[in-house]
């Protein structure tokens, strides 16, 4: 009589298919439970330093999703971000930070996260499996023009990879940032982006590292994105939005930095654009009344295609001492 052998169980599919570089040991913290305080954090922080030059090496990749990302956004399109667990955490993050700081909204670049905006503080069990969720999620969020950037730091998260496949049957653009250069959802990807960061420090535990590389690409990616939609002169955030003390000081010691104007008087300058951050800059650099400068600067509003001035302010003061 032959003996029914006993299906293969869900758990032993997935410890198959876990192959990445962040589930091998990491011969730096073999014996990292026997270290001091002292030692242990010697070793993740000489870990974590590797982090940049991983994804340094990426930055091709990365520039030219920028490029993608601004064409979206400038014709009216959305990026949105998708990932699960901390690669999704870390999307969200990013993200929601871009408005205070950049004056953005959501119809710009936003974030979504496996199991909802809930899992974001409590684990969704079975989340990031949800393939159908994922896809669903592209069906009813995005649309034509919008670009659609995966996050998952194994590069074969299924919630993920379902939303690019849709995406991409959809023609939209898509990206995958992944702490795995072998990620199975690359070839979803039009920019794969793919961290070498190697093995954790724990184990699979890829908030270390993985999320540090995840952490990094994202502010490259946004920051540069926004600034090539003009909302900095330089490095000066002139979009901020004043929703504090903290920030309000800053547009006004912003304005002293670029323009060389006493704090009193760029405050008054200030206070004569209605709190226009992006007037009283052109009214100090062109020594001009508030109302010139507000009249002008309609005739250069932010334009990602504007080479070397995206944000307006050079070209709006170059007209204003042309008018003299």
């Amino acid at each position: 009589m032959t003996t029914p052998q006993p299906e293969q169980s869900a758990l032993d599919v997935r410890l198959v298919d876990l192959a990445s570089p962040t589930e091998e040991r990491n011969p730096a913290s073999t014996e990292l439970d026997a270290l001091d305080a002292r030692g242990m954090v010697d070793v993740i922080l000489a870990e974590e330093a590797t982090v940049a030059a991983a994804v340094q090496a990426q930055a091709a990749q990365i520039a030219a999703l920028v490029e993608t990302c601004v064409a979206a956004i400038a014709a009216g399109g959305t990026v949105h971000y998708l990932g699960a667990g901390t690669s999704g955490r870390l999307a969200v993050l990013d993200a929601v930070e871009l408005a205070p700081t950049f004056n953005a909204d959501p119809s710009m670049i936003t974030a979504h996260l496996a199991g909802g905006d809930g899992a974001f503080l409590t684990a969704v069990e079975g989340a990031e499996d949800s393939a159908e969720a994922g896809a669903e999620l592209v069906r009813t969020e995005c649309r034509t023009g919008d670009v659609v950037i995966g996050l998952a730091a194994s590069g074969r998260t299924p919630f993920v990879g379902s939303a690019l496949e849709a995406a991409r049957a959809a023609g939209m653009p898509t990206a995958l940032i992944s702490a795995n250069p072998q990620a199975s959802l690359a070839p979803l990807a039009d920019h794969p982006i793919l961290l070498d960061v190697g093995p954790e420090v724990v184990t699979g535990s890829t908030r270390m590292k993985a999320g540090t590389a995840q952490k990094l690409t994202l502010n490259a990616l946004s920051t540069a994105t926004m600034v090539r939609l003009g909302t900095t002169f330089g490095n000066l955030m002139i979009d901020v939005r004043p929703t504090n003390a903290k920030l309000v000081a800053r547009t006004v010691r912003m304005l002293v930095q670029a323009s060389g104007a006493t704090p009193q008087h760029a405050a008054e300058v200030l206070e004569a654009a209605a709190g226009s951050v992006r007037v009283a800059l052109v009214a100090l650099l062109a020594d001009a009344e508030p109302a010139a400068a507000q009249a002008v600067l309609a005739r250069f509003p932010r334009d990602a295609h504007r080479a070397g001035d995206p944000a307006g302010i050079r070209s709006a003061v170059a007209a204003l001492e042309q008018q003299g």
